[in-house]
């Protein structure tokens, strides 16, 4: 499949600062053929994953870790941030805000984080099934156990600790 005109256009100008300014409002994903320096630009990459978060991957590695870029990128995708740093993926902030588009940012989430009640709470509203990535200590939290089960019935079942799938309130939200 050949190359659409506009990355052409963006691959010969892929050191032109004011054209990728110019273009990443309306075609974000652009910014993957522009050079390193451009893609360091945390101007330009604001500009581009304010509308689409997922341009947050060609982002440099540098502003993958500014969590500016990553608030702003997990209010269009809440997904992206899997391509945020590790420090970024064990930042409560991000994750609370990732989770409110995107429950399965839990799989991307720290360890640490998958044991915090507020995030976890926050996934399982979103996606109950993503309680699978929660820790056992919170698959055994009654609060969680609950969302999930009334959001995601038999599919989050499955995920709650054994205990809780004996526990009477449990089961009659499977009813309901």
């Amino acid at each position: 499949m050949a190359d659409s005109p506009e990355i052409i256009e963006a691959r010969e100008r892929k050191d032109d600062r004011n054209f990728f300014l110019a273009k990443v409002e309306n075609s974000p994903s652009l910014i993957e053929w522009a050079n390193d320096e451009i893609r360091d630009d945390k101007e330009i990459i604001m500009k581009a994953v304010k509308n689409d978060g997922g341009a947050l991957e060609f982002a440099s590695n540098r502003l993958k870790d500014d969590k500016d870029v990553l608030l702003e990128a997990v209010k269009q995708a809440g997904w992206t941030c899997c391509y945020a740093s590790e420090k970024l993926k064990a930042d409560k902030d991000v994750l609370l805000n990732a989770s409110k588009n995107d429950g399965q940012v839990l799989y991307f989430a720290s360890e640490k984080l998958r044991d915090d009640k507020d995030v976890v709470l926050a996934a399982v509203e979103n996606k109950p099934i993503i309680l699978k990535y929660a820790s056992f200590r919170l698959r055994n939290d009654k609060d969680i156990a609950t969302v999930a089960v009334k959001k995601g019935k038999k599919k989050a079942f499955e995920y709650i600790s054994p205990e809780l799938r004996e526990d009477e309130d449990i089961k009659k939200l499977l009813e309901e």
